[in-house]
């Protein structure tokens, strides 16, 4: 069967529920259509296409993930972003531009860090987008953008993503925003810090003890507890 944007979405509606579609409208609401399908049944949609879609040139394979998110579903946003972190020559090609491109409908939490820890953080930590960039986002109007900034560094430091850690990216970036109050920073900077604690625990410490009284209350439990006990709560395994 050849693959295209039609036949995906097609599949994707067959394994749908209506009840997960229901239940993204507060988890993580979006303007973008839902068709509310589990993780799980998406992992294995993804194996099922990648029989066909590995053996496509880098750059076809590219525009396919930038039709995905064209469609502006939620699903074909996700399955673009995991379709050229199993492609790793076109995941390697991407440019800032190609970036803003596959991020155009980040806006909620769900697509923004899949985006983020899955993209965005590899061309970071690979050199195909600068420092700048990063920043650039970080200083956006937008909040997503500003998410995935903060977002990107758990990419780099996420060791199931290949993340080998950076210190001295990831808490650049966290000093740009801990005087940020919006919910959504408070949440990325707590995990940004916490995944940085599993390379470089005395960085982590270090950076809270200057902060401390800057930091929202949030971010000094979560942190605070990650490098006392290695976990950020009691609901975390």
């Amino acid at each position: 069967m050849t693959m295209n944007i039609k036949s995906i979405i097609e599949q994707l509606n067959n394994v749908a529920d209506p009840e997960r579609r229901e239940a993204s409208k507060w988890y993580f609401p979006t303007s973008m259509k839902t068709l509310g399908v589990k993780s799980a049944d998406l992992r294995n949609l993804l194996k099922t296409w990648w029989k066909e879609l590995k053996a496509w040139p880098d750059e076809e394979l590219t525009a396919f993930a930038k039709e995905l998110v064209e469609t502006r579903i939620f699903e074909c946003n996700q399955v673009a972003f995991e379709l050229l972190w199993k492609q790793k020559g076109a995941l390697n090609k991407l440019s800032a531009d190609d970036l803003e491109i596959l991020g155009q409908n980040m806006d909620n939490w769900a697509t923004t860090d899949s985006f983020a820890v899955t993209i965005s953080g590899w061309a970071w930590r690979n050199g195909q987008i600068s420092d700048d960039v990063i920043l650039k986002w970080l200083d956006s109007d937008n909040l997503w953008w500003r998410r995935a900034a903060v977002v990107s560094t758990v990419g780099m430091n996420l060791k199931s993503r290949g993340g080998p850690g950076d210190t001295a990216k990831t808490l650049m970036v966290c000093e740009k925003v801990i005087d940020d109050r919006d919910d959504m920073i408070i949440k990325a900077l707590s995990w940004a810090l916490r995944e940085l604690s599993k390379h470089d625990k005395p960085a982590v410490e270090e950076f809270m003890k200057k902060y401390h009284h800057r930091l929202a209350g949030r971010v000094r439990r979560e942190v605070y507890t990650k490098l006392k006990t290695g976990i950020k709560n009691k609901r975390e395994k």
